[in-house]
């Protein structure tokens, strides 16, 4: 594929001695201004949720295994239909260009480069389609899925996964947590502002919903922006409309899934969106067990969250997922060093993943079962 009007990427050096996502988070501070950096970094009102994010994967212990075979090992696994070289995603991120001029253009670069999956945000600050021009030029490239809000407009809405469908992305991701926006503390006392030429270009052309005065004792949230959000009756409208699989992101309760498993969704992203929306809401690690129980393997999960570690993406599997998304550290890697920042974050995170496989006795991610986990705060064994 011969990419077009597509612009050249910057070049950047990995500094000495960043061997951890942790050094590209310290890096990318550095580099962000306090703007972009409440946006990316911050999480909802007290920050609870976002914290428990990253502690929860701690809790859970891996128990090594010693003298099993492991020549031979991979970390392939399949995922709707596809194989994948390993069960690393990137999530959706919005605004890529506000952590480097490169934006989306580098991360579709890497992941690409990397054989892992990428998921668009709607609110891209680049045109859907030339990610994935850039994207789909790499004959290595994993899945391309583009991550959907539904939006008041149906015929927008439309006309959006009609663009999706024909630039060659393979899924939609609904994301269903967030009909309205968190209380995001960090965001307001940073005073958070999209700088000139950033937006969310994808939504370009879209009407603002018809409204009115808000009457007295009305609620601009209950009487205004909450009649436009979606329900389940419009994720029955997404299939009825798409070629695409369609997964939900965002699933945290047990019955939540089981009632998306019943309408025939393609898979389920367990996410509280990064603690960015209900502060106090359950950290995905421990939301993750519950949903793999309710669904009995009749879909796909998928989780994201707090994963800093190839330990924590062994912990997911273990727990039932199929693959992990990651969001903040390939945001990291961006801002301080581009597509090649994203591509380390990527590569450090599967060479973890190898070295857990191997210290637990698997060869194949298929070993990687509730007997690996040992829960820190109980002891017992096989979550």
């Amino acid at each position: 594929m011969t990419i077009k009007n597509v612009p050249p990427l910057q070049r950047h050096a990995i500094p000495p001695g960043t061997a951890a996502l942790a050094d590209h988070e310290a890096l990318a501070r550095q580099h962000l201004n306090d703007n972009a950096w409440a946006y990316f970094s911050g999480g909802a009102a007290d920050e609870i949720t976002l914290r428990a994010n990253r502690t929860a994967w701690d809790t859970l212990v891996l128990q090594p295994r010693i003298l099993r075979p492991l020549a031979g090992g991979h970390t392939r696994t399949t995922l709707l239909g596809r194989t994948l070289e390993h069960p690393i995603l990137l999530a959706p991120m919005a605004f890529q260009h506000l952590a480097h001029p490169d934006g989306e253009h580098a991360s579709a670069f890497a992941a690409a480069a990397l054989g892992a999956g990428l998921v668009l945000s709607t609110q891209a600050s680049t045109p859907l389609e030339d990610v994935a021009q850039r994207f789909l030029a790499d004959p290595a490239h994993g899945p391309l899925w583009f991550q959907l809000y539904l939006q008041h407009d149906r015929g927008f809405t439309r006309e959006l996964v009609q663009r999706a469908e024909a630039a060659g992305y393979e899924a939609l991701v609904l994301t269903v947590d967030a009909p309205t926006h968190g209380a995001r503390d960090r965001e307001r006392r940073a005073l958070f502002h999209l700088p000139a030429g950033i937006s969310a270009v994808n939504l370009a052309g879209l009407a603002p919903p018809p409204s009115a005065p808000l009457q007295p004792g009305e609620s601009a949230l209950f009487d205004r922006l909450l009649h436009h959000t979606p329900t389940w009756d419009d994720v029955q409208w997404l299939q009825s409309t798409t070629r695409l699989p369609v997964l939900l992101k965002g699933v945290l309760h047990p019955d939540d899934a089981r009632q998306a498993a019943a309408l025939g969704v393609a898979a389920l992203v367990v996410s509280n969106h990064g603690g960015r929306t209900l502060d106090t809401a359950p950290a995905t690690a421990h939301a993750l067990a519950h949903i793999a129980d309710a669904v009995q393997g009749a879909l796909p999960l998928l989780v994201d969250g707090g994963i800093r570690r190839g330990t924590d993406v062994l912990k997911a599997l273990a727990l039932g997922a199929s693959a992990v998304l990651i969001g903040r550290p390939a945001l990291w890697g961006l801002a301080h060093a581009g597509a090649m920042g994203v591509a380390h974050v990527l590569r450090l995170l599967r060479d973890e993943l190898e070295i857990a496989m191997a210290l637990t006795g698997c060869a194949t991610l298929a070993q990687a079962t509730p007997a690996l986990l040992q829960n820190h705060a109980t002891g017992r064994m096989g979550i």
